[in-house]
C-alpha cells in the first residue's frame, strides 16, 4: 500500500503517471509477460524527480510508464521546472514517502548532496538517469549517455558539412549540467582538430526551444553573413533555431542531439543536418528497469553507458518508426526490448530479437 505521504505527493506531482495514466500501448504491455523480477517481490513505488518536462523528457515518461504497467511499479512522478530548490524538496518528499527507489534527472550536476545523504541514512538507492550527479558515491547506480561522444559526433557532422572552415555558433544546454559539460567537452575536442573554425559565440537556451530562438536571432543580427553554422547540444534548441534562420530568411547548417519527434522530421526534411539518437522512452525506462532490480534485491552495475547512434539523411527512416509512426508498437515490446538489452549490455538497442 502506498503511504499517506506518497498519496499526498501525487498531488504535487507536475505530472503524474503510472497505471492510472499510462499510454494505449504501455496498457497493452501490461498484459504481456515481463522478464523483470516484479514477480518475485512485488508492486513497488519508485520516485521520479527530473528537471524539467522538456520533449526529450516528455518522450523518456511514455517509456516508464509502459515499463511501469508492464512490471506492477507506481511512479510517484515529479518535474522540478529547472529549480534546483525545487528538486531538492521533491526529493525529501520521496524520501518521506518510503518509496523502494528514487530517479533523479537532476537539474545540475552539483547539487542535492543533503538530499542523498537522507536518502543514504533511509536506505532508499538512488539512481541518476540520462544527467548525473557529482556525488556519484551516493548513488547506487546510473543509466547515462555518453555525453562527450555525442558532442564530438555533432560537431565532426558540422565540420564535415562547413568542410573544416567557417564560423559558428554554439547553443548550450543548462550551464554547469552534466549533459552541457560533456557535450561542450566533446565539441571541443574535434574543434581542437580543426583551427579553420572559429566559434563566434557559446550560451545555453537551456533546453527550451523559444529561448533557442530568441538567442540565435540575437546572434543573427550581430553576425550576419559571417555565420555559417550552428550547433546546438539539443534537438529542441536546434528547432529554434530553424524557427530563427527561417524568420530572417537565411539557411544555415543546424546540427542537434536526441532524435525527438520534430529533430528527426527536421533531418528528414534538410532543415538539419544531422543529430544523435537518445531516444527517451529506451533510456529512461532502463533506468526505471533498474531501480527494479535494486529495489528488488539484485545485484545491478554501478553505471551503464547509452551510446548514441548517428542520425543522418540517408538512416532518419529507419528511427522515424521506432520514434514516430510505430511509436504504440514500439512501446509495446519495450519491457521485453528493456530486459533484453540489459542482458546483453546494449542498452541503446532498439531491435527486439
Amino acid at each position: 500500500m502506498v503511504s499517506a505521504a506518497a498519496l499526498a505527493l501525487l498531488s504535487l506531482a507536475a505530472c503524474s503517471s503510472g497505471s492510472s495514466s499510462a499510454t494505449p500501448a504501455a496498457a497493452a504491455a501490461a498484459s504481456s509477460p515481463a522478464s523483470g523480477s516484479a514477480s518475485a517481490c512485488g508492486r513497488i513505488t519508485v520516485g521520479v524527480t527530473v528537471y524539467d518536462m522538456s520533449s526529450f523528457i516528455t518522450q523518456g515518461q511514455e517509456g516508464m510508464n509502459a515499463f511501469a504497467a508492464a512490471n506492477n511499479i507506481q511512479l510517484l512522478w515529479n518535474s522540478a521546472g529547472g529549480d534546483v530548490a525545487t528538486q531538492a524538496s521533491q526529493v525529501d518528499q520521496l524520501v518521506n514517502a518510503r518509496v523502494k527507489a528514487i530517479i533523479i534527472v537532476p537539474v545540475l550536476a552539483d547539487s542535492l548532496k543533503p538530499q542523498l545523504e537522507e536518502a543514504k541514512a533511509a536506505g532508499i538507492p538512488v539512481l541518476a538517469v540520462n544527467t548525473t550527479l557529482s556525488d556519484t558515491a551516493l548513488i547506487t547506480s546510473s543509466v547515462l549517455p555518453d555525453d562527450v561522444a555525442a558532442g564530438a559526433q555533432e560537431m565532426q557532422q558540422m565540420a564535415d558539412k562547413i568542410g573544416g572552415k567557417g564560423n559558428i555558433v554554439i547553443i548550450q544546454g543548462p550551464l554547469g549540467s552534466s549533459p552541457e559539460l560533456n557535450r561542450t567537452k566533446g565539441i571541443e575536442s574535434v574543434l581542437a582538430k580543426y583551427p579553420g573554425i572559429k566559434v563566434l559565440a557559446k550560451d545555453t537556451a537551456d533546453w527550451k526551444r523559444d529561448e533557442a530562438v530568441n538567442k540565435v536571432k540575437n546572434w543573427i543580427s550581430s553576425f550576419g553573413s559571417k555565420l555559417t553554422g550552428i550547433v546546438s547540444e539539443n534537438d529542441d534548441m536546434a528547432l529554434g533555431a530553424v524557427q530563427a534562420t527561417k524568420e530572417a530568411n537565411i539557411k544555415l547548417p543546424i546540427v542537434g542531439i536526441d532524435g525527438i519527434q520534430d529533430g528527426l522530421a527536421a533531418v528528414k526534411s534538410g532543415e538539419m543536418i544531422g543529430s544523435s539518437l537518445q531516444h527517451g522512452r529506451v533510456e529512461l525506462a532502463t533506468g526505471l528497469a533498474v531501480a527494479q532490480k535494486v529495489a528488488c534485491g539484485e545485484k545491478v552495475k554501478k553505471a551503464y553507458t547509452y551510446i548514441m547512434p548517428p542520425i543522418t539523411p540517408q538512416n532518419v527512416d529507419q528511427y522515424m518508426g521506432d520514434v514516430v509512426t510505430n511509436k504504440n508498437a514500439f512501446l509495446a515490446t519495450l519491457p521485453k526490448l528493456i530486459a533484453q538489452n540489459l542482458a546483453s549490455g546494449d542498452i541503446a538497442n532498439e531491435r527486439l530479437k
